[in-house]
């Protein structure tokens, strides 16, 4: 079939009235005798392409605009008209500024008008060129002239049309459509005729409608025939290009159809020889072998069975298999009655502990206790431990390092943010997606019924409207309950009483009571410089080392550059700023190794500064003066000191002003020992009419940061007392307690952290509760060397201490 012109050429033919007829056929229409065209004609539009003098096609146009225009070419002698390019992308509304100047002088054979459209066979003649305008308006008529075609060389352009002929033999294979178009020219045409075969090589390329009416515009048939090699070389090209993709896909389709047909014989021989199943029986025999292996409970194993059966009924390609398939193959994955054995030598367990840990022997020893009773029972379960410290003071890695030490599996997640308690109990098997919850997925990638699972950040839970994971926690961590863990997607009870639980916090205050309740709290509360010293040495220093690719013996640390890195630094309780410093200072070394330094390289308290910069942090000294006390404080970032000042604003009226960011608690704390102090000055030797008349200011300095609780009672009233009597502490002092309204002084919390904060300011007496005293014996002896505490039960003991 012959191109057709997207926008103007009709797909089928039109059925309807026909424009033009005669009875003696298309031989009545007067023939025009070569060379003898007319000089007027009536103009037709193209938007698409240009038609070319060596086509003979269908053409198709809108009748709105053109009907006129057709019935007068039909109305002349010869039926000839001019069809023309013009540069819209559609031919309504065209004006005489749109045409080209060229076109091509065509017969109109067959015109035919039906459903709104007009259409006819158009038979190439000849170009023309429009001399002049005779319309404005359609029908548009014009005058015209033929311009004669210029061939000078006769050898060139034989040349030139081989060239073509040979690019459009080329063509031909690659696309059957080209060769219907040839076999069309030839049997109109000549291919000796290069004008009329330079046309057709030209329309059988895609090119743009302005490339192919530039052909149209060459009168000069070499330069003509120029234009089209290009085009048609271009042409090939792609043709070229379509081909090899078009192969390249075949070849892909044939070798997977052929793969496919393969497999699927194969499996139908194996089937015929008894060598293989199909999927369904080869999954009932895998779930089979799996569950053999394993010592299922009473219930589990009825479920099993009522999941194998509807397994063997069901289709496998529907959806309910897909959901029971997966079901059977988290059951038959799980440990059911598999547990590795427990290492409880308590010299390999306090070897690791020492190895992964420098300091921490409070909290190794508690740790030793708890394996040496699990060796006398033969077994460790039912114990939930929680480990609560500041940050970076290495709770992950002791939990770590106590798997190590019985041999168990371990597994960690974070609970930090979690908010859908399906991520505890696991979704329900009523949506696709439907998955256990993250214990079941750690005891499935453990693959025994008691690793060492980790819940870290279990301070930091939420809730929301998806449920409550805390709440959720309760079951899984309560020795009594854990033993038939019952999770939403199994639906199946599992007993979780062997695995050893270890959680960590950062703070006690957000984790609900009743969970609290059921887990063995060991604090870590953070490291004196001692400690830091050694960690760095034994563990953080050789680490960064590593990463830097360096040897130990390329880059060294003296411990007095430790010690001033972590005084100036890093003084926080953890370490992990401490190893963020020492990144930085390995770093800028290895940039002088790598330009060029002598090594090795030694890093000592001179050197400090010049990699790290000026310290952070300088030596503190305690606020002093009348009114000035200096308080203990935890946070959960570890200990703080707390200076409290008290002033007096004038004694104008009696009153009583906050200001330091207190809490509720500490408000109330501040009330309680105002009102003490007032009531007992001159039991304390003060001025008994002294708050009578004093307008006193409190403030806790630091007034950004929030303060709550109610240890600093003790402080406070302290504080007030030293202003009522005009007499400062006279020597460094640091204290904490509750006070009450009957000058009884309660016990606090935190109290290592607290004291490690006061030696790191290098206050060594402190004021600590009574009922904190077994607190304060059980503290390591580095700790306490040095450090002087009195122990109260009444104020007045406090008064004793500090005033004498």
């Amino acid at each position: 079939m012959p191109r057709k012109n997207k926008a103007t050429l009709g797909q089928e033919p039109l059925e309807g009235e026909v424009l033009r007829s005669t009875d003696a056929g298309e031989e009545a229409t007067p023939l025009v005798p070569a060379g003898i065209y007319p000089t007027t004609l009536y103009l037709l539009p193209l938007s698409e392409r240009p038609f070319f003098p060596a086509q003979s096609l269908p053409l198709l146009m809108n009748e709105g605009p053109w009907l006129e225009t057709v019935k007068k070419i039909g109305e002349t002698p010869q039926q000839m008209a001019g069809i023309i390019l013009v540069n819209l992308s559609h031919t309504e509304g065209a004006a005489p500024r749109d045409f080209y100047s060229i076109g091509t002088l065509v017969r109109m054979h067959h015109p035919v008008r039906a459903e709104g459209k007009i259409q006819f066979i158009a038979e190439g003649q000849s170009r023309f060129r429009i001399v002049k305008w005779l319309s404005n308006k359609p029908p548009y008529v014009v005058q015209v002239e033929y311009p004669s075609e210029i061939a000078r060389n006769e050898d060139e352009l034989k040349a030139y049309a081989m060239a073509i002929i040979n690019t459009i033999k080329e063509l031909v294979p690659l696309n059957p459509l080209y060769s219907e178009e040839l076999k069309f020219f030839l049997n109109r045409f000549s291919p000796n005729e290069p004008s009329l075969l330079a046309d057709f090589a030209a329309s059988l390329t895609t090119a743009s409608k302005e490339e192919l009416q530039s052909v149209m515009d060459a009168f000069n048939l070499r330069r003509r025939m120029e234009k089209v090699l290009v085009l048609i070389k271009k042409e090939l090209e792609v043709a070229k290009l379509q081909s090899q993709i078009r192969e390249q896909v075949e070849q892909k389709m044939t070798k997977q159809q052929r793969e496919f047909f393969l497999r699927e014989q194969l499996k139908e021989i194996q089937k015929e020889l008894g060598l293989a199943k199909d999927d369904k029986t080869a999954d009932i025999e895998r779930f089979r072998e799996r569950l053999a292996k394993l010592k299922l409970t009473e219930s589990a194993q009825k479920r099993v069975d009522e999941e194998m059966q509807k397994l063997s009924v069901l289709e496998s390609g529907s959806p309910e298999y897909a959901v029971t398939r997966n079901y059977l193959d988290w059951l038959s994955q799980l440990p059911w009655g598999k547990f590795s054995k427990d290492k409880l030598d308590l010299v390999r367990a306090r070897k690791i502990l020492d190895h992964d840990h420098d300091g921490l022997d409070d909290v190794k020893e508690r740790i030793i206790e708890f394996l040496a009773v699990g060796s006398l029972k033969g077994e460790i379960a039912g114990s939930i431990i929680l480990l609560v410290g500041p940050p970076g003071v290495g709770k992950t890695s002791i939990g770590r390092s106590i798997a190590n030490a019985l041999g168990r599996k371990f597994y960690r997640f974070s609970l930090g943010g979690m908010r859908d308690e399906a991520e505890i109990k696991g979704h329900r098997r009523t949506y696709i997606g439907a998955m256990p919850g993250k214990f079941v997925q750690a005891i499935k990638e453990c693959g025994v019924a008691n690793p060492v699972i980790m819940l870290d950040e279990i301070d930091k839970i939420g809730a929301s409207y998806q449920g409550d994971p805390a709440s959720a926690l309760l079951e899984v961590l309560d020795p009594e309950q854990n033993v038939d863990f019952l999770d939403h997607y199994l639906d199946v009870r599992f007993d979780l009483s062997k695995v050893l639980f270890i959680c960590t916090a950062n703070q006690l205050d957000t984790i609900p009571a009743p969970l609290l309740d059921r887990m063995e709290t060991i604090r870590l509360s953070g490291y004196i410089t001692a400690e830091k010293v050694k960690i760095a040495k034994h563990h953080l220093w050789p680490k960064q080392l590593k990463k830097a690719g360096l040897k130990r013996g390329d880059l060294t640390v003296t411990e007095a550059a430790l010690k001033r890195v972590i005084e100036g630094f890093a003084r926080e309780a953890g370490v992990r700023n401490l190893e963020k410093q020492l990144g930085s200072m390995v770093r800028k070394a290895v940039v002088k190794i790598v330009s060029g330094a002598e090594q090795p390289i030694r890093l000592g308290v001179d050197e400090v500064e010049e990699y790290l910069g000026k310290p952070v942090f300088m030596p503190e000294k305690p606020i002093t003066g009348i009114g000035v006390v200096t308080g203990l404080a935890w946070t959960a970032m570890g200990g703080a000191t707390l200076s409290i000042e008290a002033t007096l604003v004038h004694t104008k009226n009696r009153g009583f002003k906050l200001t330091g960011k207190l809490g509720e608690v500490m408000r109330e704390s501040a009330e309680i020992a105002y009102s003490y102090i007032s009531s007992h000055l001159k039991t304390f030797k003060g001025n008994p009419a002294f708050f009578d008349e004093a307008f006193v200011h409190l403030h806790v300095p630091e007034g950004a940061t929030p303060k709550d609780g109610p240890s600093a009672g003790v402080t406070m009233a302290t504080a007030l007392l030293s202003l009522a009597r005009h007499e400062k502490i006279s020597r460094p002092l640091a204290m904490t307690g509750e006070l009450t309204l009957t000058g009884e002084v309660l016990a606090i919390g935190g109290l290592r952290e607290k004291v490690i904060a006061a030696r790191r300011i290098r206050i060594t007496e402190l004021i600590f509760p009574e009922a904190n005293r077994r607190d304060f014996d059980e503290l390591p002896d580095h700790i306490k060397e040095g450090v002087t505490a009195h122990f109260v039960r009444q104020f007045k003991d406090v008064v004793k201490i500090v005033f004498g």
